[in-house]
């Protein structure tokens, strides 16, 4: 009978040979602790032993403040965060112009800048090269920035915008809640848009999304269903275990427009900003290219048949969903009204 072979380490050659268990996992220990000598703390090295490919050595941050590089304490009142990380259900492209509309009229200043080293993957959001007559003339990264600004009543604004994390999340929710929390943020506004089965020719709904129920019945659509998370769910329950009111808002977006621009959706939003954070922005520009947009889709809609039988289905579905909602908010007025009088009657003072 011949000896049956070891597993053997192949690719550093200094360690190649027999392997006990003990000598395994000394072995693997070893060439992590020289590579991370090698490489001044990150490990590049896989290991394959046994079959089991060993994951890169990355230092973590110890604290949430590691994760940022503060450019500035601006003195701040009562602060609203408002929140966009692309990456997540974006329809329409809805949040991003929202963000874009906010950023150009607050006069933003930096605050922050996150160490995406340890929070995003660059194979998935590369960098852009910049190629100027075939000279590689630098490259831009993806980032994540805190800025400051005002909106057009003075309020002070913070936003948050820029990837969402590919990893440590749970770090990046402490790193966003200590800046929260070093700010004096009273609330925060989380900022998305999906597709729904509505008609461009209604106005876009909001749907709300918090973590408790007062902050989800602030006047927009309740919603109950469960979905994969982005990072401002995260973010939104975080800020709630610190004390913080945290509210999420998305406009629905007809879903055969939303793949491509729609600024009713966007127009929503900024003024679905006022009630919900007292957020105030010139909504003019978004409201003109709304109505170019609906003028556009009509044309469209008219020249076929069964495009206009859709939106007709589409508007009396819309259309029977606010009546519902607007005769259970008379039912509740009557129920609130009536529960008062009764109170009133068994009160001896009145």
């Amino acid at each position: 009978w011949s000896t049956p072979l070891s597993p053997e380490v192949d690719d550093h050659r200094d360690l190649v040979g027999p392997l006990d268990d003990f000598g395994l996992e000394r072995c693997i220990s070893y060439i992590s602790h020289r590579d991370v000598q090698r490489s001044g703390g990150v490990s590049n090295s896989r290991a394959a032993v046994y079959g089991v490919i060993e994951e890169e050595l990355v230092a973590r941050p110890a604290r949430p403040e590691d994760l940022y590089t503060l450019h500035g304490s601006p003195a701040l009142q009562d602060p609203v965060l408002l929140i966009h990380l692309s990456g997540w259900i974006d329809a329409g492209l809805c949040a991003s112009e929202t963000t874009e509309t906010i950023l150009g009229q607050i006069a933003p200043v930096t605050v922050a800048e996150f160490e995406t080293e340890w929070l995003l993957d660059h194979r998935a959001r590369r960098p852009t090269m910049h190629i100027v007559e075939g000279v590689n003339v630098g490259l831009d990264w993806p980032e994540i920035t805190l800025v400051s600004g005002r909106d057009a009543t003075g309020n002070d604004v913070l936003v948050l915008h820029g990837a969402e994390p590919d990893h440590n999340w749970r770090s990046f929710c402490d790193a966003v809640v200590s800046l929260s929390q070093r700010f004096g943020v009273r609330r925060v506004i989380g900022l998305g848009s999906y597709p729904s089965s509505s008609p461009h020719t209604r106005p876009s709904r909001l749907s709300v999304t918090a973590a408790t129920p007062d902050l989800a019945s602030l006047g927009f659509t309740p919603a109950t269903l469960d979905v994969p998370a982005g990072m401002q769910a995260a973010l939104e329950m975080a800020h709630h275990a610190a004390g913080i009111e945290s509210v999420g808002l998305w406009a629905q977006v007809p879903h055969y427009i939303s793949g491509a621009h729609y600024p009713a959706a966007s127009l929503a939003l900024v003024d679905g900003l006022v009630g919900a954070a007292g957020v105030v922005l010139d909504s003019s520009q978004l409201a003109a290219d709304a109505l170019a947009t609906r003028n556009r889709l009509d044309d469209l809609v008219d020249d076929d048949s069964s495009h206009r039988d859709m939106l007709a289905a589409l508007e009396k579905q819309y259309d029977d969903l606010v009546e519902a909602e607007a005769e259970m908010a008379t039912s509740d007025d009557l129920t609130d009204e009536l529960e008062a009088f009764l109170r009133s009657q068994n009160d001896p003072d009145d």
